[in-house]
Parts: structure tokens; sequence; C-alpha cells
């Protein structure tokens, strides 16, 4: 996979800087002197273990949290969703048992769906209210429609249960015409959250909390004794501006008489920091060592240092890219590192002019082999799907799953013509025999877009065109191509 290949490649590079700079390092350090020192132990946990440990945490808090913006995401695009909605909400027990299927399904403490139209409050429990702006409960509603960006990330009060408070993922629902109808997503309990941030302070023995961009503590384990504002904390708070301004660093302040060290980086998705304290030895310790007769063992030091960094960091790179850029279901690349493998094509075909094709993939009738045959059923059919796209498509071209039942497919130096070639050749592939899950033949076909990059259009505007070609292809009858203009 192309996206794997690019990662790799910036690994190598990653791995002949390393050698270079410890290599410049060991050669300067013998001709202009005879000692070296060593880090001390204050330097060790201020720009290795520390770091280190934040780099863990933050890797396993992506893993945690990233999961319900997908879910809700997820949701947003539902055709189901969209469909209810624009027919005009007749059967309000339809969406109801979506929401339970979804909190069900994905584990969430609370899943909804309110309508820009009528303002109810749908829940996986039922009809809980109509919104109303004069409410101060349901100021987050009007918020979310008036806002920019896609989804955002709160902690509020749940309207089912007004005791119990939870981290929500609200994500705006457009029509197909891209016009706001509605808002949707699910909840976290923040309690699991925080027994999470427990766990990693055992394990990893550090102090860990979050605060938003003001510097207010957001969220904490329960032994955090600290302030409230990180402004307001002693020592600490001279770096406050300096942590709030910068998306990482490292700092260390003083605390009854102890050093501690803190470690700041910004979690984008959520616009949270995560700060992970840890408190050191008072003093410091240097070993002054002559190099002249070392300079075989220092060498020798670094080849060791190279091969177990380059052991440690590809197994641990290993399973990132797995985790980050493959969808377990049908091995194709994930949405998210779609904007990634966009920019790196644009730029490699920049030299050239050469053209740039996407095809985004929708199954047809989708919903209603889940409902007919069951989820396991349609989990055969988008792997089938999916594999029959990869197999009809060159290596270079990169096949992202966009949604839970939409393919988009990446086809660099492919122009339009050749594009809506092999976009009828997969459609055809897929339609010539059914899908057998265990005795039953389930026929599938799909509705294809296909759109080329024109001159200095964005990414955002090219995936646009091909979902409104396929909108079209849905309009004009399923099982076709559309071309976008």
């Amino acid at each position: 996979m192309p996206s794997r290949f690019f990662i790799r490649d910036k690994r190598r590079r990653f791995v002949v800087t390393l050698t270079a700079l410890l290599a410049v390092g060991f050669v300067a350090t013998s001709l202009v002197s005879y000692y070296v020192a060593h880090d001390s132990l204050t330097e060790q946990i201020a720009e290795n273990t520390l770091p280190l440990t934040s780099d863990n945490i933050y890797s396993e808090i992506q893993q945690d949290l990233l999961r319900p913006i997908f879910i809700s995401s997820l949701m947003a695009r539902d055709t189901f969703v969209r469909d209810w909605t624009l027919s005009g909400e007749e059967d309000e027990a339809k969406i109801v048992k979506y929401l339970q299927e979804i909190q069900k399904r994905y584990g969430t403490v609370t899943s909804f769906f309110v309508s820009e139209r009528t303002r109810k409050y749908y829940h996986s429990t039922g009809v809980l209210k109509t919104v109303a702006q004069e409410d101060p409960q349901d100021a987050w509603y009007f918020r979310v429609r008036n806002m920019n960006k896609d989804f955002e990330i709160n902690v509020d009060r749940d309207t089912a249960n007004l005791t119990s408070l939870s981290i929500f993922v609200n994500y705006r629902v457009y029509d197909y015409a891209g016009h706001y109808i509605g808002a949707t997503g699910v909840g976290l309990a923040v309690n699991a959250v925080k027994n999470r941030i427990e766990a990693y302070q055992k394990r990893y023995g550090r102090r860990i909390f979050f605060t938003d961009r003001q510097g207010i503590v957001t969220m904490h384990g329960p032994d955090y004794n600290g302030a409230r504002d990180i402004h307001e904390t002693p020592g600490l708070s001279a770096y406050a501006t300096q942590i709030l301004a910068s998306p990482s660093g490292s700092f260390s302040y003083q605390r009854e008489g102890r050093e501690v060290f803190v470690n700041s980086r910004l979690v984008p998705e959520f616009q949270w920091y995560l700060l992970v304290e840890q408190e050191g030895a008072p003093g410091q310790t240097r070993l002054v060592r002559t190099l002249l007769g070392n300079l075989l063992v220092c060498l020798v030091i670094t080849a060791i240092v190279l091969v177990f960094a380059n052991l440690t960091i590809g197994g641990y790179q290993r399973n990132l890219e797995t985790m980050a850029t493959t969808d377990k279901l049908t091995g194709a690349a994930n949405r998210q590192v779609f904007g990634m493998m966009f920019d790196h094509v644009v730029k490699t075909l920049k030299r050239s002019d050469g053209p740039v094709s996407v095809i985004f993939i929708d199954i047809d009738s989708f919903k209603e082999i889940n409902d007919g045959h069951g989820h396991p059923a349609g989990d055969a059919v988008i792997q089938y799907v999916a594999g029959t796209a990869r197999s009809q498509v060159r290596e270079s071209d990169s096949i992202f799953r966009w949604g839970g039942d939409e393919f988009l497919l990446l086809l660099p130096d492919c122009d339009i013509q050749h594009a809506a070639r092999n976009a009828d050749r997969i459609r055809q592939k897929i339609a010539e025999m059914p899908v057998y899950f265990g005795s039953v033949a389930i026929p599938v076909t799909v509705s294809i877009g296909v759109a080329q990059l024109a001159k200095r259009e964005s990414q955002d505007s090219l995936v646009e065109r091909a979902d409104r070609a396929l909108y079209l292809a849905k309009q004009e009858g399923r099982d076709r191509v559309h071309v976008a203009v």
C-alpha cells in the first residue's frame, strides 16, 4: 500500500538522520575534547523518558477516544439517518431502534439525534424533549448548529440522566445536498476516562491530566490535587502561557522543594493539552571519560543503539501503521490517512502535470442487506466489494474505506476517461456474482461517482464532486457509474 511505503520512507530518513547526527557528534567530540559529559539523570527524565511516556500515553488516548468520533461520523453519514429525516420523521420507533443498536453495538453510554426541522431530541430510550434556545441545557445544540466545523467534543450533563456527566461527540448531519438537518453523536462516561487516566498513572508512575486551550484542567485522575487552572499552580504558572502557545514542550519547575518535570502536547482532535509530570532527583551526576582511547567503543555503542532503536521503532511503528492506517474489516486504508496520501500524490505528479482521479463507491441497498440477512452478512458484502475493487486497480492506486458501506479510490496519473472505464469494470465485476453467506446468495451492486482533480482544486472539493456524482448515479437507478462534470 502506498501509504505504508510513504510512512516507512519517513522512518528510513529518520534513521539515516539519527545515524548522521550521532556519527558527527562522536567525531566532533573526539576532535575538540578528551572528555565527554554524559547527560545527568534530570536530562534523561526531561529529554528522553518523559517525552517517550507522553508519546505512549498519547497513542493510547487516541485509540480510546478517537473511536467515539469515528462512530459519530458514521452516524452522521448514515443513509438511514438522512433518509428517515428527509422523509418526514414518520416512524419515530425506527430512529429509536437505530440509536439503541448504536449504543448496544459500540458500548456507548448514550446515543442521540436532534432534528433541525422538528427540534425533537431522539434518544436510545425514546423522544426525550424538544430543544429550545431559551433552555440552558439545550445551548449545546444551537452551538453545534451554528459552528463551522463538522463536530465538537464537550463535557456536559446527559439529558437522559442529569446526574451523569459525560463526554459527548456532537456531529453535524447534512442532507445529500449539503444542507444541515440535525446533530447526532454518542457519549462516554467521564468516570470511565478518569479510570483510564488512573491506569496510565499506575503504569507509568506519572501524574497525568488534561487542560483546555485556556489552561482550565478538564480531566484528571482521582489523586490530582493541583489547581483548577494551571495559571494558578505554583511554579507551573510561570510556564502556563508557553505551554498553551505551543503544540508541545518540556519544562521543569519547583514544587515543595522538589524539581518536577512536565511534558505537554496538544491533542488536536479534542483541542486539549495532555500534561505528564514526574518528580526528578534534585542533584546532577556527570561522568567524564577520556574519548581518545574509547573512540572505537563509542562507535560500537552507537551501532548498538541504532540497531536497538531501529528494531524498537520498527515494531512499534508496524503496530501503529496497522491501527492508524488500516481498516480491520477490509484491509483498506482508513479515511484518516487520505489527506496525507492525496498530498503525496499531488506533489509527486506536480512536476509532470499528471492527472489525478478518484472513484467513489457506495453499495446499493446496503441497509436492506443488513436488515434482511444480518450484520455478519453485511460485513461479508463489504469485504467482497473491497476485495473486488482492489483487484481491478493498479498497485499504485489506493483504496480507502470512507464510511460504513462507502469506499474511495485514489488513482494517480489517471485521467477521467480511464478512471470511468476502471469504475465501470469494478461495477460489472461486483455485479457478476452474488455473495454467498451460508446457503444464501446475496446479489450485490454498487453505484459509483468519478471525478478528476482540476487545477488548483482542493481535496475537499474533489471528493465533494465525486460524492455528488455518486448521488446522481443513485438517482438514475443505481448499479451505474456517473462522471462528475
